[in-house]
């Protein structure tokens, strides 16, 4: 017998997002370990009392054009963030023929299909040298990529990166999470999309390797509603797992809700940057633009001078 059952809007209007930790059980929390002292190496020692890690996503925010990547590393760098972060795919190994040759009509293709728009945005893996070299050697700042795939972690790695950040879409894959554990490189992990019982398993999957990781509240809506941000959540996670280092990564228009986030405990930001909210791409309207990103970098460091954290 097959039941179906629909939630209506009446339940949806009625809580909402912002309200779903509250009927979420913390769980018991992860025991605390005597003898481990909290903290992550990020190229820069990352603890509860360390100044906070910011995270300028650029993402696929370059439209393709490694000239346009490199301008947004160097504008990084001058809005102070600590490290610039892209996303590498294998393309033929996260998505499978069926996907990549869906016709893609979307207002911000870049492609006839999916497979195109996708190679469009993807650069080589000589390319994504070239990128690595120019923010490390020429600007002086950190460069990581999320890793979509397998494949994709092998060769981020090989790029001795500091870190390898697992986005929301993969957070849920214990077979790549095993795998980036194992590799016992420090990981900085999303959880959009997941219940806390989803991120107890990503917890789990990780720590039975190593310590050396964060996870980081994320809303997985592009933009995020600022009423669905639900920043309660980072309260949540560092109460469940107080061993853990905790931060947010937002996709809200503005940067109010990321600098409060930083208040609530949050030690690692990652925010996506981009030279103009109106360009073609689907996490441009959701980014900031050098101007915000410059003040948001700027209200952290007030509110972590004021609140002594």
């Amino acid at each position: 017998m097959l039941i179906v059952i629909i939630v209506g809007n009446l339940y949806y209007n009625n809580f909402r997002l912002q309200h779903y930790t509250n009927y979420m059980p913390y769980d018991n929390p992860v025991p605390e370990y005597t003898d481990y002292i909290t903290e992550i190496d990020l190229g820069r020692s990352i603890h509860f009392k360390s100044p906070c890690y910011i995270i300028a996503e650029i993402g696929q925010n370059h439209q393709g054009d490694i000239m346009m990547a490199k301008k947004l590393i160097k504008l990084a760098k001058k809005c102070g963030a600590d490290c610039v972060k892209f996303q590498k795919s294998c393309i033929n190994e996260k998505f499978t023929l069926l996907a990549r040759n869906r016709l893609y009509n979307s207002k911000n293709s870049f492609g006839a299909t999916y497979g195109e728009h996708k190679h469009f945005l993807e650069f080589s893996e000589d390319q994504y040298k070239e990128l690595r070299r120019y923010a490390v050697k020429k600007v002086g700042i950190h460069f990581t990529a999320s890793a979509m795939d397998p494949v994709s972690f092998d060769f981020i790695v090989n790029l001795k990166v500091p870190f390898v950040k697992i986005g929301s879409g993969e957070s849920g894959n214990v077979m790549l999470l095993e795998k980036a554990a194992k590799a016992y490189v420090p990981l900085v992990i999303s959880t959009g999309m997941q219940t806390l019982a989803d991120i107890r398993i990503t917890y789990e999957t990780v720590s039975r390797y190593h310590n050396y990781f964060a996870l980081l509240h994320c809303v997985s809506a592009y933009p995020t509603p600022p009423d669905e941000a639900n920043l309660n959540m980072i309260k949540t996670l560092r109460k469940t797992f107080p061993n853990t280092i905790i931060g947010y990564s937002g996709h809200e228009v503005g940067s109010s809700l990321t600098a409060a986030s930083v208040a609530l405990g949050a030690k690692i930001i990652e925010r996506h940057i981009t030279l103009d909210r109106n360009m073609k791409g689907s996490d441009h309207i959701c980014s900031l633009d050098p101007s915000q990103f410059s003040k948001l970098v700027r209200d952290i460091r007030y509110i972590e001078r004021n609140l002594a954290i």
